[in-house]
Parts: structure tokens; C-alpha cells; sequence
């Protein structure tokens, strides 16, 4: 195995039982780095050191994640204008906060034969959410339900 100092300067190639010795009369651990290498890669080090660092990025790469959330605004096929208003600064709030949001609505009774009038109402909702939101889906009928995705907008 290569064997590499603590310093970083390699020491050469070295048999398992050299690396240990070595390793033990510099009072240090033996960590393999590159195991897959030919020959595999092993360096001098203190391993609870290692292990904190490998903790410590890790714990930062997991805070830089973005994490989105799936929230649901409802709608009807015959809302009212401020009601309509109410749900898009709603709707608004969840984008801006980088959540996914889900636009339903469910149509009752005979409101089945007016689905054109449901689709009106979601593309229009699109619309006003233009300038923070894109289209995941566009408005897809599913049985009684008609259903869009929006997600944040990308900076460019």
C-alpha cells in the first residue's frame, strides 16, 4: 500500500505490517483513503480527528440542502374574486418560502359538465403566480379532480 505522512509527503510503497509499525511508533492511526487505488492508499492520522471533520461536512452539506415541501391550496371552479385573491397571497407566501404547491379543485354534482370553467380559474391562478412560479404540471383532470403543481422559479 502507498503509504503518505501526516505532513502529506508519501513514504513510498509499504507492506501492511511496516505501515502499522510505522504507524505506532509515530503514535498515530492508520486510515486507508483510497482503498479501490492500485495500490490502495493509507495515511497517518489521528481517525477521531478524521471522523469530526467527516461529521462536521457532512452536517454542513446537509444544511445547504434545499428542502421542499408539497403544500395544497383549493380552489372552486366558482370562486369569488377576493377569495380568489386570498388563496393567491397564499399561494404566493408557499412559493416564496421555496415549497412546492399543489392547485386542486374538486367538482361537485354537475359541476362535472363545467370543467373548462375550473381550468379557466387554475391557468389564471398561473398566471398571477407568473413572475415567482413555473409550471411542475399544467392542469390535469384526475376523476373529479383537477389538479397543477407550481414550483419556485429558478435564478438565473
Amino acid at each position: 500500500m502507498m503509504v503518505i505522512s501526516e505532513d502529506g509527503t508519501q513514504l513510498g510503497v509499504k507492506s501492511k505490517n511496516e505501515a502499522l509499525d510505522l504507524a505506532e511508533a509515530r503514535e498515530m492511526d492508520l486510515v486507508l483513503v483510497a482503498p479501490n487505488a492500485k495500490p490502495p492508499v493509507a495515511k497517518f492520522m489521528d481517525y477521531n480527528k478524521y471522523r469530526y471533520e467527516q461529521q462536521k461536512k457532512a452536517k454542513e452539506a446537509k444544511k445547504k440542502q434545499n428542502i421542499m415541501n408539497l403544500k395544497e391550496l383549493r380552489l372552486s371552479p366558482k370562486i369569488e374574486e377576493h377569495d380568489f385573491e386570498t388563496k393567491l397571497k397564499k399561494g404566493r407566501k408557499f412559493i416564496e418560502d421555496g415549497d412546492k404547491l399543489k392547485v386542486s379543485i374538486r367538482f361537485r354534482g354537475r359541476e362535472m359538465a363545467h370543467t373548462s370553467q375550473g381550468r379557466e380559474v387554475m391557468l389564471e391562478f398561473a398566471k398571477k403566480m407568473n413572475d415567482i412560479a413555473d409550471f411542475e404540471s399544467r392542469p390535469k383532470q384526475d376523476g373529479r379532480t383537477m389538479i397543477m403543481t407550481l414550483v419556485p422559479k429558478k435564478d438565473k
